[in-house]
């Protein structure tokens, strides 16, 4: 029998209205009490194991083979860590006309977020980039951001974490045992099951999005139960979009045409494109959950606002430059035409 599969026509993503659906389901029917402690703790478990994934699927040869393109790791950890929170603290110019202290505060969190890994592979993929240089600098990104991300959190946001914990050794030690210490044992695992993992990519694929939705539905019903929603107008969140929006645009011709500047080839630009414009919502919310606390949910609104319109823009890059010639391509083009 067939596999159904979302048309290509439709211009919203399958994830997306799930991840809108779910949501939906948070506003109507929130986590309370006991449940919430559950969702919460199922949530954790979902992350920790999606990380035990990621470990198991690098291999050491590629993290090897990555640490040797230097060049082009170094370009992408510049854009996730330097210039994105640089375009963060910019935009504290339009506070109060655009966005107020806390939708900024959520702004200037997810430009310190890292990089995504299986979106920016998947779109690397789809644009024929250098695949193997997206898997390890995603993973270079995440484990950096294990450290990274509290670390400027706690410089460029100060006292701004409401009631989470901040950055402190106990907020860094919780971070490091839900995201570091599963991707170690992962790796140390990798020699009986990566293959298995290689195989089953769904099935990372299934744990990446399914662990989101569980964070997202645990965030969002937090939020509920706490009135957060209250705070932000519709007016506010067209302009929160609007500006993202901005932000997303300025990052991918920073990233694509930067790395031409630096004389990267075609497929590393693609890969430094997806990989250092891309942030990751599997990172990202539980260190807003450990770091925000009882403010996560509002944290937490542009980073998924922002992951929603990346994932939507970046499809539609990675299809347009799947069509673009390559350079053996250009010189032979009736024998490329025939491996097409």
């Amino acid at each position: 029998m067939k596999r159904l599969q979302w048309p290509r026509w439709m211009p919203v993503d399958p994830y997306i209205v799930l991840l809108l659906a779910t949501m939906g389901v948070a506003a109507l029917l929130p986590a309370r009490g006991v449940a919430a402690d559950g969702v919460s703790a199922l949530a954790t478990t979902a992350v920790a194991f999606l990380f035990f994934l990621y470990g198991a699927r690098l291999s050491t040869r590629e993290a090897l083979d990555g640490l040797r393109h230097w060049r082009l790791h170094l370009t992408i950890l510049g854009c996730t860590f330097v210039l994105f929170p640089l375009l963060g603290l910019a935009a504290q110019v339009l506070v109060p006309v655009l966005l107020d202290d806390a939708l900024h505060r959520g702004l200037l969190f997810l430009t310190l977020v890292p990089s995504t890994i299986q979106s920016s592979i998947a779109f690397t993929s789809i644009a024929r980039g250098n695949v193997p240089a997206a898997i390890c600098a995603g993973s270079f990104s995440s484990l950096a951001g294990i450290v990274v991300t509290p670390l400027l959190a706690a410089v460029l946001l100060g006292g701004q974490f409401g009631g989470g914990q901040g950055f402190s050794g106990d907020a860094v030690l919780k971070i490091v045992l839900q995201l570091l210490v599963p991707f170690l044992a992962g790796q140390l695992l990798r020699r009986w099951i990566g293959g298995f993992v290689v195989r089953h990519r769904a099935l990372l694929s299934l744990v990446d999005r399914g662990a989101i939705l569980l964070v997202v539905y645990s965030a969002f019903s937090q939020g509920m139960v706490r009135g957060v929603w209250g705070q932000v107008s519709a007016v506010r969140l067209v302009e929160l979009i609007a500006v993202e929006a901005v932000l997303l645009a300025v990052v991918l011709a920073a990233t694509w045409y930067g790395a031409k500047a630096l004389r990267f080839g075609r497929e590393d630009r693609v890969a430094i494109q997806f990989a250092g414009s891309t942030k990751s919502l599997a990172a990202g919310l539980p260190m807003a959950s450990v770091l925000f606390g009882a403010e996560a949910a509002l944290a937490v609104l542009p980073l998924m606002l922002f992951h929603q319109m990346q994932l939507m823009v970046a499809a539609v890059i990675a299809r347009r430059r799947e069509r673009d010639p390559l350079p053996a391509e250009e010189a032979h083009p009736h024998a490329a035409s025939g491996h097409r």
